[in-house]
This record gives structure tokens, C-alpha cells and sequence, in this order.
């Protein structure tokens, strides 16, 4: 098995951030990324990784600092998760996933949560792996996002979504609403550019909403604040493909 690594505001800078690693045009998101990563490793935020020119990771994180939708005092929150390639099968998530559970014990954290969707969603973890490895799921909301959690105190209070997200819906009820962050490398491009483009092509209102700031996202009407599509109000899909012109009807009618 390869050697894990952790980034650190050091070692960024040279470093890959698995995502987008030969993706030419979103190299402005990319860097985003990073900016992002760097200003939350002072939050206690870790980014581990295969030492690789891969897709294999785990990101996490104090939830009391997740930019999710969340309250889950004393947790780990677990971000994004990815084994691709090559590499699956061969125990990499499972390595990934007891670095983070020996760094809740060592902070004394009461356990760790993820954000899932109930049935798999595009940029999400793993629904029915991480329930094999002990993840319970202990909310769903009508929008197809369940919480899952590990606890490692089983006397901790039960972490839970917070009140924004519970309706499924967003605010603004008229053409295409989409909530994202600098989270994700790929999320501000397709949103700026391709996103753009196919709602013009479709006469469609468009309205991008940029999550800036950790209290902001921790108040979005989606757990899924890399990327959540809204149509007339209601959620639609976490897939960030939606935002091209060429996918853009098949996933909506597939998810309507």
C-alpha cells in the first residue's frame, strides 16, 4: 500500500489536491480550492492523501466549523471521501477512514458524521460503504440526504441537520437556483461558465449563489454545499454535469 500524506499550508503549494489534477479549464477553481483548504487548515480542517498522482483522499474536520448544514458539537465531520481508480479494493478507504477515527479518539471527540445521500449522490460519499463500517443513519430529509454518524462516545448527545435544509426547497421559486463553494475545484467554473450557457439556451432564469463564509453555508437550504441544483424551489441534484448543455434535460428529467 502506497504511503498516506497530509497537506499543510507548507506543502499546498506544490502539492495536488487530487481533484481536477490535469482538468486545464478549471484551474482557477483549482487554486480556489487550495486558498479555501489553506485558510481552513487554521479551523483544524485535515486533507489526507495517497502520495500519488491519484484520486484518493479523505477530508475532514471539527464539525462545529463545517460549512454544512449541520449541529454536531464534539464530532468530526467528514467531508469528501474518494477512492477512484485503480486504487479501489485495495484498502485505501478503509486506511483513509481509521486515520480520521484515530484522530477523533485522540481529540476526544465524540464520534464522526458525513453527510450521504440516502440512495448514492454524484460528489458524496459512499451511502452504503460507510454504513458496512459502522456509519448509522440517524436523519433523512425529503430532499434524499441522509446524516450519518459513528459514535465513539454512545452517551454523546445525536448530531442533526439544521432547520434550513428540512423543507428541501430554497427561497427563490422561479427557473434555475444553484448553491455553491469553493469546496469543490469544479463547482465555480461549471456554475460561471457551463451553467451559464445552457440556461440561456433554454430561456431559463438563473441565479448563482456563492457560499462565501462558514455561516452562510452552515444556513443553506442544502446539506450539499459543494454544488445543489434548485428548480422553481424545489431540489433537484448534486451533479455538477447538470450545469453543461449537453446533460443538462436528460439529469433533470431523470431526478424531476
Amino acid at each position: 500500500m502506497e504511503q498516506l500524506i497530509e497537506l499543510n499550508k507548507k506543502n499546498i503549494i506544490e502539492e495536488h489536491i487530487c481533484c481536477a489534477i490535469s482538468d486545464k479549464k478549471c484551474a482557477d477553481s483549482y487554486q480556489a480550492k487550495k486558498d479555501w483548504l489553506t485558510k481552513e487548515f487554521n479551523n483544524g480542517y485535515v486533507f489526507r492523501r495517497i502520495n500519488e498522482r491519484a484520486k484518493v483522499f479523505i477530508e475532514y474536520g471539527p464539525a462545529e466549523n463545517a460549512w454544512i448544514p449541520i449541529t454536531a458539537p464534539n464530532f468530526l465531520n467528514i467531508n469528501c471521501f474518494w477512492v477512484a481508480g485503480r486504487y479501489k479494493k485495495k484498502g485505501y478507504g478503509k486506511a483513509l477512514l481509521k486515520t480520521a477515527i484515530e484522530d477523533a479518539k485522540k481529540q476526544g471527540k465524540d464520534g464522526l458524521i458525513t453527510v450521504v445521500g440516502t440512495k448514492k449522490f454524484h460528489f458524496m460519499s459512499d451511502t452504503k460503504w460507510l454504513l458496512k463500517q459502522g456509519f448509522e443513519d440517524i436523519e433523512r430529509i425529503s430532499s434524499g440526504f441522509s446524516l450519518l454518524v459513528k459514535k465513539l462516545n454512545p452517551k454523546a448527545a445525536t448530531p442533526k441537520f439544521n432547520e434550513s435544509v428540512k423543507s428541501g426547497e430554497c427561497s427563490e421559486k422561479d427557473g434555475i437556483v444553484v448553491y455553491y463553494s469553493n469546496r469543490c475545484p469544479f463547482a465555480e467554473f461549471h456554475a460561471n461558465e457551463s451553467l451559464v450557457e445552457t440556461a440561456q439556451k433554454r430561456n431559463l432564469p438563473l441565479k448563482l449563489i456563492k457560499l462565501k463564509t462558514m455561516e452562510e453555508a452552515q444556513n443553506s437550504p442544502s446539506p450539499a454545499t459543494i454544488f445543489s441544483l434548485f428548480l422553481n424551489g424545489k431540489f433537484i441534484t448534486t451533479d455538477i454535469s447538470a450545469c453543461m448543455h449537453s446533460r443538462f434535460d436528460k439529469v433533470i428529467e431523470k431526478l424531476k
